[in-house]
């Protein structure tokens, strides 16, 4: 995987095997991040980045400029690698948390620009994910929820839905705390 733009720009970040990840395709993240450049100044963004796994989405809103970052994954391995990678790039705006996102979202208080969840493929609960966001109120005013999931998952009826975008086999649904005009 790679860091696509921003302060390090093009550098690769080779994960270990033992990983139990799936990372998001450069193609589809480079499309992710065109869609956001858009929505977000990155300078005044904080992010929450759920089932983190590798880094690599935390990573790229670190380089692109965000003021803070926020990565929740529950695996050991996990956790150990995006903090050994955050401090050989030296990016002090990412902050790693060991904890299982359904125990992580219904305890925590913080408000962001952007969060960004990646369950695992076969995970039963995203409803609950979306959920307990939108019902915490982790979301600020404007802020921008972005679930990745396959092709099986229609999230268009949720209320705060606004955008669905596909590319290869990687599924983007976006929503917001309030209205938001597709870009």
């Amino acid at each position: 995987m790679r860091i696509i733009r921003g302060r390090h720009q093009r550098r690769q970040i080779v994960a270990p095997d033992n990983l139990p990840t799936r990372p998001t395709t450069d193609m589809a993240k480079e499309s992710l991040f065109n869609i956001l450049e858009n929505q977000l100044n990155w300078e005044d963004t904080t992010a929450l980045d759920l089932f983190a796994g590798t880094g690599n989405i935390s990573y790229e809103m670190v380089s692109r400029g965000c003021q803070h970052v926020t990565a929740v994954d529950e695996n050991n391995n996990c956790v150990r690698f995006i903090r050994e990678t955050a401090n050989k790039l030296g990016m002090t705006e990412l902050a790693v948390v060991k904890s299982d996102v359904f125990r992580f979202l219904p305890m925590h208080n913080a408000k962001y620009d952007l969060i960004f969840a990646d369950p695992p493929y076969d995970c039963k609960h995203y409803d609950l994910i979306v959920s307990l966001i939108f019902e915490r109120g982790l979301l600020k005013e404007d802020g921008i929820l972005v679930v990745e999931h396959d092709r099986t998952i229609d999230f268009s009826a949720h209320p705060n839905y606004y955008d669905h975008r596909k590319y290869g086999k990687v599924n983007f649904t976006f929503f917001s705390a309030s209205p938001r005009v597709i870009v």
